[in-house]
C-alpha cells in the first residue's frame, strides 16, 4: 500500500507563486512515476503533470506548460509542483498520483493523495 500526502496548497494572488509538495510511503518511491493532477468544480479531473522514476523525463499539460516544473527528491520520497504566473483558471483541488511504472506512459495510477487546494484570486 502506497501512501501519499500532499501539502503546499493555499490562496494566492494572481501572477504568484506555490509550491506543492506530495510525500511517498509504502513502497520504493524511486522505482514509480508520480503525477500532478486537478479538478476545478464542475470539471473532470485532468492531468497536470508527471515525472518519470528518475526525474529524467517530464511531461506537462499545455495549459500549465512554461508555468509550472514538476520535480522529485528521491532521497526524501518527495515530488514538487512549482507553480508560477497563477491565474485563476488554475484553482483547482490538486492531487499527486503514484504510477504503476517507472515511465507514466501506459499503465494506470495506482495510488492518490488526498489532494491539497490552490485557489488563486484576480
Amino acid at each position: 500500500q502506497v501512501q501519499l500526502v500532499e501539502s503546499g496548497g493555499g490562496l494566492v494572488q494572481a501572477g504568484g507563486s506555490l509550491r506543492l509538495s506530495c510525500a511517498a510511503s509504502g513502497r520504493t518511491f524511486s522505482n514509480y512515476a508520480m503525477g500532478w493532477f486537478r479538478q476545478a468544480p464542475g470539471k473532470e479531473r485532468e492531468f497536470v503533470a508527471a515525472i518519470s522514476w528518475s526525474g529524467g523525463r517530464k511531461y506537462y499539460a499545455d495549459s500549465v506548460k512554461g508555468r509550472f516544473t514538476i520535480s522529485r527528491d528521491n532521497a526524501k520520497n518527495t515530488v514538487y509542483l512549482q507553480m508560477n504566473s497563477l491565474d485563476p483558471e488554475d484553482t483547482a483541488v490538486y492531487y499527486c498520483a503514484a504510477h504503476s511504472g517507472p515511465y507514466p506512459t501506459g499503465g494506470t495510477y495506482d495510488y492518490w493523495g488526498q489532494g491539497t487546494q490552490v485557489t488563486v484570486s484576480s
